[in-house]
Parts: structure tokens; C-alpha cells; sequence
């Protein structure tokens, strides 16, 4: 059984977070433990690593890049909503669509969006690449190789918009094979648990593309 208590994680690295904020993420670990047993979108092991291995690991993003209200960003294949819930819940006047084609994934997305009262998410059973609009941002947790990944939403970033990539081990042959500038974060840099020794964000900006083409 997954420990709750480990939320206290999240409240370490983030202080300056409300209380409804607090309340948010506390909920996680029982709402993820309840949906999983029924649908699963977390593996076991992962389930009892939540707040570490989901959580936190989604909000790596936030260290990397701060979002602003006027912002709508797209998250591709969130699975159960990662990194899209946590981010929601850390940055509530930012408007996030969390997309994947599966749709039991976007049935427990909406049943926890609701569940914690998450006004600034929609959740939408498709492929990246039917989804209408422009986006700011758009972030995803290893869901592809790069080149694939970035044939599906080049079309979907708005001008001067970025990607931010959550990625594990050696991401150097991966985006050669992209082939366009591209920026790397640590993790580790920001979270000390073993678990982010190789975890990184990687930024692909707009301009870089623009460049590029």
C-alpha cells in the first residue's frame, strides 16, 4: 500500500503553495489509488511511489519554466495525467488540455480533475495530431522518441511556443537524430533523490525552429 504521507515530498521543494494547493496534493495518492484498482493507468510499483516517481517528476517541469495564465498548454499522451494534473494544480490560472487516445486514460484524467475541483483542465480522448488550436507550451513525459514526438505537434505550437520533454538516460543520439537546437535540464539539479540521477527536461523553443527552417 502507497504511503500518503510521502506528499510531504512535494511540500519540501514547493513552500509556497496555498492551501488548497496543499489539499490538491495530499488527495492525489488516494484518488490515484482508487482509479488505479479499477483502471489501470500506474504501475504498482509506481503507484506506491507516487508523490516521487509522478508527481514530483512532473513538476520537474516546473523548475525548468514558469507559466503565466495567458498560456494554454498541451500535454500529449498523458496516460493517468502527467505531467498535466500536477502542473494544473501548481499553476491554476493556466489553462491545461491533457490529450491521449485511450480513452479509459482520459476517463480517470477527468474523474480526478473533478475530484479536486481542477477548473483550468480539459481532458480529450485523441491523437496530438487531430487536436484544434495553437498552444504556448506543450509538455509530454516520454511518451516517443523525439522525431516522431516532434512530427505530431510541430503544427500545434503557437509562434515563439516551446516544448518541454520529460526524458530519462541519454538523450544525445535521440535528438541528433531531431536535429534542431535543443536545451538539456537535470534534474538532479533540482531534486536530490536517486531517482532523477538521469531524469532531464529538454526545451525545444519556437525561434530554434524557426531557424531551422
Amino acid at each position: 500500500m502507497h504511503s500518503s504521507a510521502n506528499y510531504s515530498l512535494i511540500f519540501s521543494y514547493f513552500e509556497a503553495l496555498t492551501p488548497t494547493q496543499k489539499e490538491q496534493i495530499a488527495h492525489l495518492g488516494s484518488l490515484y489509488s482508487y482509479w488505479n484498482s479499477r483502471i489501470n493507468v500506474v504501475s504498482r510499483k509506481d503507484i506506491e511511489e507516487l508523490y516521487l516517481r509522478h508527481v514530483l517528476h512532473s513538476l520537474g517541469i516546473a523548475r525548468v519554466h514558469k507559466f503565466s495564465s495567458q498560456q494554454q498548454v498541451l500535454d500529449v499522451g498523458t496516460g493517468g495525467g502527467f505531467p498535466g494534473i500536477p502542473l494544473a494544480i501548481l499553476f491554476p490560472h493556466t489553462r491545461f488540455t491533457l490529450v491521449d487516445s485511450i480513452g479509459k486514460k482520459i476517463k480517470v484524467v477527468k474523474e480526478i480533475s473533478a475530484s479536486l475541483r481542477l477548473k483550468n483542465v480539459e481532458a480529450v480522448q485523441t491523437r496530438a495530431e487531430h487536436i484544434e488550436g495553437k498552444f504556448e507550451v506543450i509538455v509530454s513525459r516520454a511518451v516517443t522518441r523525439m522525431k516522431p514526438f516532434y512530427g505530431w505537434v510541430k503544427d500545434k505550437l503557437a509562434p515563439g511556443g516551446q516544448i518541454l520533454y520529460l526524458k530519462g538516460g541519454d538523450v544525445a543520439e535521440e535528438m541528433a537524430e531531431l536535429g534542431l537546437p535543443y536545451q538539456v535540464y537535470p534534474l538532479h539539479a533540482y531534486f536530490s533523490e536517486p531517482f532523477f540521477e538521469t531524469k532531464k527536461v529538454i526545451r525545444i523553443t519556437q525561434t530554434n525552429l524557426l531557424n531551422k527552417n
